[in-house]
């Protein structure tokens, strides 16, 4: 039998649909509400607005529990490598060997960008965000491919533009990098996998000269993994209601790195990097600053610990703890900001100010470690994470896609002046 909830209003009864997920999750369906009644409900910042179905990603902030497709983060962690984790969020299924050859074989096939882009490329300064020129470069793919505007494209078409996008962002990204360092760009190598071609784009300053450390080459395989999606989150929403007007996948994934950009969203790694920074400026006393954030006057807080979504714990932190200090231990980096990320690290996993609160360090504090250890700028920090969510951006916009969602259309409370007249 169907479930539905009664809103009573104005002595009337208004029966609402009651929609249950798969992990048992229910909604409340008030599609039709302002239909029947003419109310709307008022939910600012969306935080308990389901705006759509989803099969791609499950996510439990209480219990600690991420799961894409149904497998979960620690074992795709643990056995998986990106693209096919890519493949999975895209397209429904982990590939088996074979697809994950082919599918491999494609993206490098469309790793190199079409020459005429370097001329927009020059036009940035060196002093241009990073994540700034990845948004231009990714929107002006649509110029370079127009047939990818046209939202009546076949499967086969999209599958193409899913294939460039996927391709051609490593490059953009380690280009943006070259740029604000103001070396030479390097091109793709067919030769290296995924990961390892961009590491070579990024840190080669001459064609052979950088050896691949397959530690670090581990490490950011799992940090893509872990950034591939998550949820209904601000930038995966951005693409969906952009994707909703039917605007191509290229303009739809610029408007979601432009969202992540903000530092409430993908910027909380580089954050964590400008706290331990400070906290060195000002001597290195991390006991002070514990005791800065546990005062409830004081406006300081500790950046890289806790969850707005984990209630408990990020299952994502577990997992790169380890490659964080496995990167650390490889190259053997003694940095005194990093030392700091460790006293602070030592000291919330013991303090049961923090253990009480459950203020434990999340993702976005290792990956910002691993980052520096690499020799990543912080103002990268967020290329990296864009570099890690496209799967799931495009995923987000496929599934929206496929399942001809109308047009994105918030309402609002109007809260301005009546109606009245010009005095003049």
């Amino acid at each position: 039998m169907a479930k539905s909830a009664e809103l009573h209003f104005e002595g009337k009864v208004y029966e609402l649909p009651v929609v249950e997920g798969t992990e048992g999750e229910k909604a409340v369906d008030i599609s039709k509400l302002r239909g029947q009644s003419g109310l709307i409900t008022l939910d600012v910042g969306f935080k308990n607005t389901g705006s759509t179905k989803s099969a791609i990603t499950f996510l439990d902030g209480e219990k600690g529990i991420l799961r894409h497709r149904g497998y979960t983060i620690e074992e795709l962690c643990e056995k998986a490598q990106f693209l096919d984790v890519a493949y999975l969020l895209i397209y429904g299924e982990y590939p088996t060997p074979e697809v994950s050859k082919t599918f491999a074989e494609k993206i490098t096939l469309h790793t190199l960008v079409h020459e005429d882009m370097r001329k927009i490329f020059d036009g940035f300064p060196t002093s241009a965000h990073p994540m700034g020129v990845l948004s231009s470069l990714v929107t002006s793919l649509t110029a370079f491919y127009p047939e990818s505007l046209d939202p009546t494209t076949s499967p086969e078409g999209v599958n193409t533009t899913i294939i460039r996008l996927l391709a051609k962002l490593p490059t953009i990204a380690a280009w943006s990098y070259k740029n604000e360092m103001g070396h030479p760009l390097n091109y793709p190598k067919n030769k290296l996998n995924y990961v390892e071609n961009f590491l070579h784009m990024m840190f080669a300053l001459r064609t052979d000269d950088y050896e691949i450390n397959p530690v670090v080459a581990a490490a950011m395989n799992k940090l893509l993994i872990l950034h591939a999606d998550h949820e209904q989150n601000c930038s995966a929403a951005t693409v969906r209601v952009v994707g909703s007007s039917q605007a191509s996948l290229y303009a739809s994934v610029s408007a979601g790195i432009n969202a992540l950009w903000g530092r409430l969203h993908g910027g909380a790694n580089q954050a964590v990097i400008e706290m331990l920074e400070n906290i060195k400026a000002d001597g290195g006393d991390v006991e002070k600053y514990i005791a800065k954030a546990k005062d409830k006057n004081d406006p300081f807080r500790l950046m890289g610990f806790g969850h707005r979504v984990y209630k408990n714990f990020d299952p994502r932190a577990r997992i790169i703890k380890k490659s964080c200090d496995d990167v650390l231990e490889s190259l053997g980096i003694h940095d005194e900001t990093l030392e700091i990320a460790k006293k602070l690290e030592e000291v919330a996993l013991k303090d049961d100010y923090f253990v009480s609160r459950k203020l434990f360090p999340n993702v976005d504090f290792y990956s910002g470690i691993i980052y520096r250890a690499i020799g990543i700028p912080t103002d990268m920090f967020t290329v990296m994470f864009a570099l890690g969510r496209l799967p799931g951006w495009i995923a987000q916009w496929k599934e929206m896609r496929e399942e001809g969602q109308a047009i994105g259309r918030p309402r609002q409370v109007y809260v301005g002046e009546n109606e009245r007249k010009l005095n003049i």
